[in-house]
């Protein structure tokens, strides 16, 4: 059953933390998990969540710390001395550790790694710490399970158990070189079914996906979806086993890139979250919301250009709305199936025939709208015959040349290495508005010659 936050839980916890019951307090929060713990902690004020989480063990408040929104876990972390985070960290696995290590200032990073009671856990965490966040190196983690190819079954098993003590999930056991090289990996079927003196080398499976450190995690997101793999090893230059990704890391990529794309395809050019401030929302806003005024002014302008059928064909005016709307929709359409192809990575064929396909899908329904359209400006708008065949003429023309504009801009956006997701927000609008309302006044003046 889904954990739900209540009044009459909040006001419990307040009343214990006002008469400082931390004993009731442990009790109460001790069986609950660390997410829904946190859930909590976001609910109450800054001080009321900064109390329990120094009442409960460092074990628990690791796991919280990860869940927490990023404004009260800095604020939280502002509260600990250096010694007291490096007792969080020492409970976290290396690359969570790393990710919280990253949030804090250069100087306390140095101080908090020096209290680490683990060397070798704190030589993994400076390790992460070197690659970039959106690469493989920057989300694996450093605990993993890995054989030598030059041992037996028994040796294999021993060292394993050692290994394990350290790891809260095994994935996978890779085997390695004597260089530590990534040659393959091993089932545990195999191991178990298998004589004890047989040599790993004779046992383990040497087809193995991998990816290197300086892989996007985007790239790794793919791979492991299309594989259907639960972890992927991570080698680095040389071919050296270093890390290994979980799909729950995985699942953290993907969330952020949808998250991003979604906030691209609104017009919003930053990653933002509701509870930011009304400034770093603007700088997020501001620059598409400039664009599109400008896209205005250029309309604007577009319209004056055809002031003399505002004059001797009123009618023409009262259908461009409908017309610049098509042309953004359709054009919004087209781009957002391009753009989803493009993060899946399952587009086929070439760019030409896509194309092809896209005109004609595109007439097909514009074919059909301008039917429904002419019909319905004839008989319920009483629009005169020549104003009506001009627009439905020109809603066919609109929509292809919209399909077009929305299948090519975001192919050629990633071509040159911009997020085509860029192609699904005010920019196609906008340039879809602007030419819509060009081509339906130029058919205009070409069929009534103003």
């Amino acid at each position: 059953m889904e954990f739900k936050i209540s009044k009459v839980l909040i006001h419990e916890l307040e009343q214990l933390i006002q008469n400082k019951n931390d004993q009731q307090l442990e009790v109460l929060l001790n069986d609950m998990h660390h997410a829904d713990i946190a859930e909590i902690l976001d609910e109450l004020d800054f001080n009321e969540a900064t109390y329990i989480f120094k009442v409960l063990d460092s074990e628990k408040t690791a796991e919280i710390l990860l869940e927490l929104e990023d404004d009260l876990r800095e604020n939280i972390l502002s509260r600990l001395s250096p010694k007291e985070i490096a007792e969080e960290l020492d409970e976290l696995e290396t690359n969570d550790a790393a990710d919280i290590i990253a949030e804090l200032s250069q100087d306390l990073k140095a101080e908090v790694i020096s209290e680490l009671q683990d060397v070798e856990h704190a030589k993994d965490i400076v390790d992460l710490l070197r690659y970039d966040e959106d690469t493989a190196g920057g989300i694996m983690h450093k605990e993993l399970v890995k054989v030598n190819e030059n041992w037996n079954v028994l040796t294999c098993v021993k060292e394993m158990r050692i290994q394990a003590e350290n790891i809260s999930r095994v994935h996978s056991i890779y085997v390695v070189d004597d260089e530590d090289r990534l040659k393959g990996r091993l089932s545990l079927k195999d191991l178990l079914t298998t004589s004890s003196r047989t040599p790993i080398n004779d046992v383990y499976i040497r087809k193995l996906n991998s990816v290197k450190v300086d892989t996007e995690d985007v790239e790794v997101a793919r791979i492991m979806q299309k594989y259907d793999l639960e972890a992927i090893p991570v080698v680095d230059e040389l071919g050296r086993l270093v890390g290994r990704i979980t799909i729950d890391d995985i699942v953290d990529v993907i969330k952020d890139e949808a998250d991003e794309d979604y906030q691209l395809a609104a017009g919003i050019s930053q990653d933002v979250e509701a509870d930011d401030s009304i400034y770093e929302h603007t700088k997020a806003r501001l620059p598409w919301l400039v664009l599109a005024l400008l896209g205005g002014f250029v309309s604007v302008k577009v319209l004056g250009l055809f002031e003399g059928a505002m004059l001797q064909h009123g009618n023409l005016f009262f259908f461009t709305p409908l017309i610049a709307a098509m042309a953004g929709n359709v054009g919004v359409q087209s781009s957002a199936i391009i753009v989803q192809g493009l993060a899946n990575n399952t587009l086929s064929g070439s760019v030409f025939n896509r194309l092809i396909k896209e005109v004609s899908l595109s007439l097909l329904n514009g074919v059909i709208l301008a039917t429904i359209l002419f019909v319905g400006s004839h008989f319920l708008l009483n629009v005169e015959m020549i104003i009506g065949i001009i627009v439905t003429t020109a809603l066919i023309a609109v929509i292809i040349i919209a399909s077009l504009i929305g299948t090519a801009i975001p192919l050629l956006l990633d071509k040159f290495g911009i997020d085509p997701a860029l192609a699904t927000g005010p920019f196609i609008t906008t340039s879809n508005d602007i030419c819509g309302i060009l081509i339906y006044f130029s058919i205009a003046r070409l069929i009534l010659g103003f």
